[in-house]
């Protein structure tokens, strides 16, 4: 899977972030963490070295001729592929939660320890979202009744998108959260 990167292509990339070399070395490495952050976030083996994939690949794209557009966009679709790749290549050996811990059904929502944990845990996968994904899913879910639809109708307009995407967006960013906060909580409960 490893692919190599030249001295040229690596300056072809950095070049395609921006025409500073400082700057563009600030993006690739701001680029870089996010695309760890989407490894860690799938529980993916190796983070990094996936990150770094992605980052080969799209060099080599780019020296190749590839016309990229939005160079962020191009490289989280190549991390998505990289990811399949990964789990392809673990022989369906994959598995995010401990041994012994096939789902969360075990979890007591009652149990004010396991509350403790989840509002510990909830904090926790908050903070390894991207900031525009956690001020999104803060501000989605931050008021009551009125003030809630008023406020998501803000935010829909803010970011350009039909309230129904907005939905959709704000859906699967809760969905995510909930997979991290219940795979944080089973992993404090079995210390």
């Amino acid at each position: 899977m490893k692919t190599e990167l030249s001295a040229e292509m690596f300056a072809g990339l950095l070049a395609h972030f921006d025409v500073d070399r400082e700057r563009a070395g600030e993006k690739y490495e701001d680029l870089r963490r996010t695309l760890i952050k989407f490894f860690e976030w799938r529980d993916a083996p190796f983070p990094e070295e996936h990150a770094d994939e992605t980052l080969n690949r799209v060099a080599r794209k780019i020296s190749a001729g590839l016309e990229i557009r939005n160079t962020a966009s191009y490289c989280y679709e190549v991390a998505r592929l990289v990811f399949l790749e990964a789990i392809k290549a673990n022989d369906g050996k994959h598995d995010p939660l401990p041994p012994g811990h096939a789902n969360t059904a075990a979890l007591d929502p009652k149990n004010s320890a396991q509350q403790e944990w989840r509002l510990e845990c909830l904090e926790e996968c908050l903070a390894r979202l991207p900031t525009d994904n956690r001020n999104l899913i803060v501000e989605y879910y931050r008021d009551e009744k009125r003030g809630r639809i008023d406020r998501r109708r803000a935010l829909a307009e803010q970011l350009g998108l039909q309230r129904e995407a907005l939905a959709n967006r704000a859906q699967r960013l809760r969905d995510k959260l909930e997979t991290c906060v219940n795979r944080c909580v089973v992993k404090k409960s079995a210390i």
